[in-house]
């Protein structure tokens, strides 16, 4: 498969920008849209949970502790929304022509990287003006990018592939998505959480994941490692386990599609 991928690049990148350009396509604002949410979405955060609800935020400024976990929590749900509706929206292309069917859902995955670097160019505005030093923990920063994205994709194709025989996951991934967003520490910080209940919370791999962005670029900030590490190892097995059931279920897609 990884060479069938290598031999196929070409065609990865052509979707990858097709997907870009088609976003933005007649669009007054463009690119810009990619800092709009998040932003907008971290003044009402702030605003709602950090002013009127007195939510913690373990001492970090609100607006950073609310953007930080946006820009990836945006990233991971469009990803997952869209990789999922990748092969029912292409069915004209997967009755056509063949190519390793992983490539649409790899494709998005790739395309809204555009969005996440665009929206964590804020973060150096941010930092400036909350005068945040920069620390030896920023180099976490890349490395939790791409575990950001393999975790979004190992969803992303086994909701791909779920969703070309039962269609009902349209409707169940936007819902599943709106009870994650509170099920993932992006409201309130881990520590807000009972010590005897945050097994709960280690259940979802994006909370490690979550959390570290936010340690990656506040120095002062304490990580729960036993976290992040336990994220590092489920988007492993996710990531198995998504790819192994995707290829299962791949020689079927152009029939039932």
């Amino acid at each position: 498969m990884i060479r069938e991928l290598w031999t196929y690049r070409e065609l990865t990148y052509f979707l990858a920008w097709r997907d870009v350009k088609v976003r933005y396509k007649q669009t007054v604002l463009g690119v810009i849209w990619a800092v709009i949410q998040p932003l907008f979405t971290m003044v009402i955060f702030t605003l709602l949970f950090g002013q009127l609800a007195k939510i913690p935020t373990d001492g970090i400024p609100g607006p950073i502790f609310y953007f930080s976990a946006l820009v990836p929590w945006i990233y991971f749900s469009t990803t997952l929304s869209s990789a999922g509706m990748s092969l029912a929206s292409n069915s004209n292309l997967l009755t056509k022509i063949y190519f390793p069917r992983i490539i649409l859902p790899s494709a998005i995955a790739l395309s809204n990287l555009v969005d996440f670097f665009i929206g964590s160019a804020m973060f150096i505005g941010f930092m400036v003006y909350y005068e945040i030093p920069l620390g030896w923990n920023l180099l976490l920063w890349p490395v939790l990018v791409i575990l950001l994205v393999l975790l979004s994709l190992s969803l992303g194709v086994f909701l791909a592939a779920l969703n070309v025989k039962y269609r009902d996951f349209r409707y169940a991934i936007p819902f599943a998505i709106q009870l994650l967003l509170f099920a993932t520490p992006i409201i309130y910080p881990v520590s807000m959480i009972p010590e005897k209940f945050r097994w709960l919370v280690a259940l979802n791999p994006l909370s490690g994941v979550i959390e570290a962005f936010r340690y990656a670029l506040v120095p002062s900030m304490t990580i729960d490692w036993g976290l992040l590490w336990f994220s590092m190892g489920v988007t492993a097995v996710l990531l198995v386990a998504g790819v192994a059931y995707f290829k299962k279920a791949e020689k079927a897609f152009a029939d039932i599609v």
